[in-house]
């Protein structure tokens, strides 16, 4: 993302849905043209879901690149493709190559890993393809369930790399599977965590904050699954209601399922109209906001992501929006633009791998912004950004990790 944030605000078009069925709980309201139009990103009008507002947004000028060479880690873990084991087990990990003989160990990966740990995990990508890897994405097995560190890329024909994780399930360390899959119901789709526990994991960088966002978050599901109380029926339900410490079990329990399908029921429902509409409109991304706080964006390289990304990014966004918190006035569009568009100067950290991508995050004026580019052959443009409002920006950030 070239200049992200450094331009004022941007023209917002109309965006209708007629599409959807009558009676549908989604709503786009109309919403003029602002005054400047230099921006790279313009919003449009928001989808509304109960607590949730929803605000697509699409590119000023320019056009997205033509279709990504990337593969998901749903799609990798589904296929066979992409696999996923404990630090300890990685001579166990076989990736046929043309250099190297079918069926047989990597002679140099045993040195490097002593043992399991709990905020490594090892990643080998079988694919003919280059993987994505989003924060907040949930991976679950092993000793326990882990999210994703960071955002980055995984060439094709890489040696495994050390996937740098946060623990989730703070309960376990006792092995329930050899490998990890991603967590889902539906084999198809795995999910993220929402973004409260998404900010600890990416801003924070550090386990115990994680930890703490979980039990916070696995609190505030129990208290919104739990039938209404009855008269003299006890103590209110907390986070033991579930009997597990893991976020994923707990958010693929039935009562949280629902709830949470129930929050996302009127995007999810006409799941297909919306796309089509996101499509036609070359939307890329979509801001956030939650009982009228805007609290997050995430806008991908083009439509063709946003879309595979839809459903877990509206699940994770509806969780959120179940947890309790002051409601406010809810945002215009010309809200959402301007936390889109607000400067992201102020502190500049960056990693990554040469020739394979670029990880930037900009902190600035009580937001965090990362930045995913892709250096691979044939890209050169930025795949994921993610940016957030912090929810104590006084407080001091951990200095990044380098996770190689």
């Amino acid at each position: 993302m070239k200049n992200f944030g450094t331009i004022g605000l941007a023209a917002a078009s109309l965006f209708a849905f007629a599409v959807f069925e009558q009676g549908s709980q989604v709503v786009a309201s109309a919403a003029g043209p602002s005054e400047t139009s230099n921006a790279p990103y313009r919003v449009l009008a928001p989808i509304q879901s109960g607590n949730l507002l929803l605000f697509p947004v699409v590119r000023s000028y320019g056009k997205s690149p033509g279709e990504t060479p990337f593969i998901t880690l749903d799609e990798g873990i589904k296929s066979g493709e992409v696999e996923v084991t404990e630090a300890g087990r990685v001579q166990g990990l076989v990736r046929p190559r043309s250099d190297f003989p079918q069926n047989r160990r990597y002679p140099d990966t045993t040195q490097t890993y002593r043992g399991d740990q709990v905020n490594t995990l090892v990643l080998v990508n079988n694919s003919p393809r280059p993987l994505l890897l989003l924060a907040g994405e949930i991976v679950t097995g092993g000793k326990q369930d882990r999210v994703i560190a960071k955002d980055r890329i995984v060439p094709a024909g890489a040696d495994p790399i050390d996937l740098g994780v946060f623990c989730i399930e703070p309960g376990r360390w006792t092995e329930s599977s050899a490998t990890f899959g991603a967590a889902a119901k539906a084999p198809s789709h795995g999910f993220m965590v929402q973004p409260t526990v998404r900010e600890r994991a990416m801003v924070q960088k550090d386990q115990q904050q994680v930890w703490d966002s979980v039990r916070g978050a696995i609190s505030q599901m129990a208290v919104a699954a739990a039938p209404p109380p009855s008269p003299g029926s006890g103590r209110a339900p907390n986070a033991s209601t579930f009997g597990t410490t893991s976020y994923a079990k707990v958010m693929e329990s039935n009562a949280v399922s629902d709830k949470v399908d129930e929050a996302a029921a009127p995007v999810m429902k006409a799941r297909d109209q919306v796309l089509a509409k996101l499509r036609e409109q070359h939307a890329v991304g979509v801001i956030v906001a939650v009982r009228g706080e805007i609290v997050w964006a995430d806008l991908f390289a083009n439509t063709e992501l946003l879309s595979r990304y839809w459903t877990k990014l509206v699940r994770s966004y509806a969780a959120e929006s179940l947890t309790n918190g002051e409601t406010r006035t809810a945002p215009s569009v010309a809200d959402a633009q301007h936390f889109l568009d607000a400067p992201t100067g102020g502190i500049e950290t960056s990693e990554g791998s040469v020739g394979v991508y670029r990880y930037r995050e900009l902190k600035s004026n009580g937001t965090s912004t990362f930045i995913l580019e892709s250096l691979l052959p044939e890209t050169g443009y930025d795949v994921h950004i993610s940016k957030m409002k912090l929810r104590n920006p006084d407080n001091p950030v951990a200095p990044p990790q380098i996770y190689r």
